[in-house]
């Protein structure tokens, strides 16, 4: 039976400097950019300067019905440093294409929108929090962006309600929606980029380049993701020493009304896979979601449950979620093996993703410990 140990491990910089200069407050150090993916070309008008990211990592495993926090990093800066430099100004206007391929021109993005969890905690790692004026209701990291004023949830968006708010930019991911409020947003002259939302590894840095470029900071987005890229693969060189191929299954509830598994091409897939387990919802023959059943469950044998912690807490914790049919029946839940994560940190494929990554990896093989 795997019994993984966890270890608390906090990592806190704060590194904040007051800038006479400009008035604004410190963030990273931008290097050179490369040349992004997002198509975009700028020319050089400033906007107010925006205040740092501060993220942090956290994970919660749970195993013999007790809970441990397996691990929390925080940042200070963008880039994992605990050195603050110029906020990035952005270089406007700018015109990228969105997920459609569609042209849009951005002069102005001192009242930006973020319309998704995964976005908002992209603009905030990018130092850009200062020009954002709300977020959905999605969002859970960082803490600051969880206080911002909210539009509402992030699939069922009000374009009054948004018009309301005087937006010089709207950004989000694929699950923003409807498609016809957000055609109409753009109908009355709004700015709407809706960045697409891979579910392998590569999204992290697809996504970050994305964002980047639409703020008019290509250069922050750059050195963003060279050090999201730089955790990933140090996660994935840990995964490639393990000597064990635990089963995962990756189960999406929220209280009675969502009890799913997930499996082939679903975003848990590349996290399980990439941490050196093996997707038991796809080995069960599962595509996408499908309702859990006793059956599918016994099929896919799991040797662990991963779960978001919003989802576990929805059915009463670990108890509650053994008394779903079925969920006891397997080497996951008679050994009480369950590892829960906060939602946007576990399957947001952002800027934390590495940092999640290596807490998987060392949760699924003690080996490694």
């Amino acid at each position: 039976m795997l019994r993984p140990r966890f270890k608390l491990i906090s990592l806190s910089f704060v590194a904040v400097f007051l800038l006479a200069a400009c008035g604004g407050i410190a963030s990273p150090t931008a290097v050179p950019a490369a040349t992004t993916a997002s198509g975009a070309t700028s020319a050089p008008t400033t906007q107010a300067t925006a205040r740092p990211a501060t993220a942090s990592a956290a994970g919660t495993a749970t195993r013999s019905g007790t809970t441990t926090t397996s691990g929390t990093a925080t940042r200070t800066t963008a880039a994992g440093s605990a050195t603050a430099a110029a906020a990035p100004r952005p270089q406007l206007p700018v015109t990228v294409k969105d997920k459609d391929g569609r042209s849009v021109t951005i002069s102005d993005v001192s009242r930006t929108i973020a319309l998704t969890g995964d976005v908002a905690e992209i603009i905030w790692a990018l130092g850009m929090s200062g020009n954002v004026i709300a977020t959905d209701t999605s969002v859970t990291y960082p803490p600051e962006a969880q206080k911002a004023p909210k539009i509402g949830y992030m699939r069922t968006l009000a374009a009054e309600g948004l018009l309301a708010q005087k937006p010089t930019l709207l950004i989000g991911g694929e699950s923003a929606g409807p498609p016809e409020v957000l055609e109409q947003l753009r109908s009355a002259g709004v700015p709407v980029v809706i960045i697409a939302s891979p579910t392998t590894l590569a999204a992290p840095g697809q996504k970050i380049r994305a964002v980047a470029a639409a703020l008019g900071v290509p250069t922050a987005g750059e050195q963003l993701t060279s050090t999201t890229q730089a955790e990933i693969d140090a996660a994935l060189a840990l995964a490639a020493k393990a000597t064990t191929r635990p089963r995962v299954m990756f189960l999406n509830v929220r209280g009675n009304q969502v009890q799913q598994i997930s499996g082939k091409g679903a975003p848990a897939q590349s996290i399980i896979e990439a941490a050196g387990g093996i997707d038991a919802g796809t080995a069960a023959g599962v595509t996408g979601y499908k309702s859990i059943t006793p059956e599918a469950l016994v099929t896919g044998q799991p040797d662990f449950y991963l779960l978001f912690k919003l989802g576990l807490d929805s059915v009463g914790g670990v108890d509650g979620l053994l008394k779903i049919p079925g969920v006891d029946q397997t080497p996951a839940g008679s050994g009480r093996r369950i590892l829960n994560y906060e939602d946007q940190y576990l399957l947001g494929l952002g800027p934390r993703t590495g940092q999640m990554l290596r807490e998987l990896v060392l949760a699924l093989h003690p080996e490694l410990k």
